[in-house]
């Protein structure tokens, strides 16, 4: 498993633009000092709960890949332009992982139980961290393209489990 560094590392000595540095770090929570991805999709969860709390089935979904959509172009703009000034796959950028996880949602809804959340950001969590089947190789791809399609795979992936505990035990 290969480790980022903690801080990004300045590659020029201009600021970075404050609109791809806030799409980036998924709004500041990339800046936050222990596990950025994590809280990267902690946000996601964040943003989504009040469709899940108050949305129906569809409007859940079709909202969540329409954000999903919009946030992945942006996301990978940003992202690329991230790596000009703090260097190749920098930590904080986290919008990666605000993405992957709305990826990882989409088969829930207000009438999935409350614990499959928990789940999907465990299963998003893992297959980002431990990168298998594949994912690794997504990060090849150059910029902010390599930043977010391995995201993307982890949450596909995280989706592929959670629908089989869907419909395994009924839930």
């Amino acid at each position: 498993m290969k480790l980022k560094s903690r801080r990004p590392i300045p590659i020029t000595s201009e600021p970075m633009p404050l609109i791809p540095r806030l799409l980036a770090t998924s709004f500041g929570v990339g800046y936050l000092p222990v596990a950025p991805g994590t809280w990267g999709a902690l946000l996601a969860i964040v943003l989504w709960l009040p469709l899940y709390i108050w949305a129906s089935p569809a409007v859940t979904f079709w909202t969540t890949l329409c954000a999903t959509v919009i946030y992945t172009i942006a996301g990978t703009w940003a992202s690329s332009v991230s790596e000009r000034y703090w260097g190749k796959d920098p930590v904080i950028a986290c919008a990666d992982e605000t993405v992957g996880q709305w990826v990882s949602l989409l088969p829930l809804n207000g009438l999935s139980p409350w614990w499959m959340i928990l789940v999907s950001l465990a299963l998003f969590r893992l297959f980002d961290i431990f990168k298998p089947l594949g994912i690794r190789s997504m990060e090849r791809l150059p910029g902010g393209y390599g930043m977010m399609a391995d995201d993307i795979l982890s949450g596909i992936y995280s989706v592929v489990v959670l629908v089989a505990i869907q419909l395994l035990f009924h839930v």
